[in-house]
């Protein structure tokens, strides 16, 4: 995997005691989370993924560290598009803020095994098949392009072919049921008990889809600047972690950051030429790159939070 075991044990201890701190003290018991608690949790698990990228800057050398933090920076915001999905599917299933952490947690369970997966996927292609990054680069580019015509259209989740093929193969119930994720209810024609899907298990179905399809883009973005496993990893899961806090937040304002996508799109653009000028005309120096991606991501936040106005509470 390219680094000693104890790098990655030190990195999966941290992220389990992440987790079990999470759930098992912060969120033991059943209650809705504030804005203000989702913020405060977000601010902690920025400050820890800073932190680390401190340490990887010190132990492993400048151009892991500033690869590091691009690479957090980057998924970072493009979460951001993923909390935005992720607020139509709790919405189109009418599933309220109180559960919606149980299937946010068990969402980043599964997120945890499935990027490490493909991550290594990934890093094998690119080890054996270098040119594999031309192809990464090009797939950027283009997504970038068709992010920048596509930023004001809107996801149907009526239409989605994936949640149509769910409903097709899975009995699912007509409401829910607390945090159940199944249930046994009474066939009330022939009598019989049967095991059935709530809506909040296809939410969580939903939530693990639309990262794999998130995925698809932040992968190649974070191998487009580093091939080291380790950085592509723990950036990764870092900025993933934080995603679950981070959404209480903003789900309720996520409209106005309309121009995020618009800078997303730049920066995927920025990213999948990188390669092809560094193979054709040079190495782009690290720091130019966090630099030229932070610029872009806070032009994008920027320009949104002064064109849009808070929605007022009502009466």
């Amino acid at each position: 995997m390219g680094k000693d075991l104890w790098m990655w044990i030190l990195f999966l201890v941290l992220v389990l005691t992440l987790l079990a701190l999470d759930l098992g003290v912060l969120h033991k018991e059943r209650r809705e989370i504030s804005i203000k608690e989702s913020l405060v949790l977000s601010a902690g698990y920025i400050m820890i993924a800073l932190i680390f990228g401190a340490w990887v800057w010190w132990s492993m050398g400048k151009v892991s560290g500033i690869n590091y933090l691009t690479g957090y920076f980057v998924e970072k915001s493009l979460s951001m598009d993923n909390i935005f999905v992720i607020s139509l599917i709790f919405s189109y299933f009418g599933i309220p803020r109180l559960y919606q952490h149980r299937v946010l947690f068990w969402g980043i369970l599964g997120v945890i095994v499935l990027r490490a997966i493909m991550i290594g996927v990934g890093a094998t292609l690119v080890e054996r098949f270098e040119w594999i990054l031309f192809i990464f680069g090009g797939f950027l580019v283009l997504t970038g392009i068709k992010m920048l015509f596509s930023a004001d259209h809107d996801p149907d989740m009526a239409d989605n072919a994936f949640l149509k093929f769910l409903r097709n193969r899975i009995a699912v119930t007509d409401r829910l049921h607390g945090e159940k994720f199944f249930v046994t209810e009474k066939n009330p024609v022939n009598g019989k008990a049967a095991r059935l899907a709530t809506p909040l298990f296809l939410a969580l179905i939903m939530v693990e889809g639309a990262d794999i399809v998130f995925a698809v883009d932040s992968i190649p973005a974070i191998f487009a600047i580093t091939t080291d496993t380790y950085i592509v990893y723990t950036s990764n899961i870092f900025a993933i972690l934080g995603l679950r806090a981070l959404y209480f937040a903003l789900a309720a304002m996520v409209s106005r950051f309309i121009y995020l996508k618009y800078a997303l799109s730049a920066v995927l653009i920025f990213i999948g030429g990188k390669i092809f000028w560094s193979h054709f005309v040079g190495k782009v120096d690290p720091l130019v790159s966090l630099a030229v991606t932070l610029v872009l991501l806070a032009g994008g936040v920027v320009v949104s939070l002064l064109k849009t106005k808070p929605v007022e509470a009502g009466p």
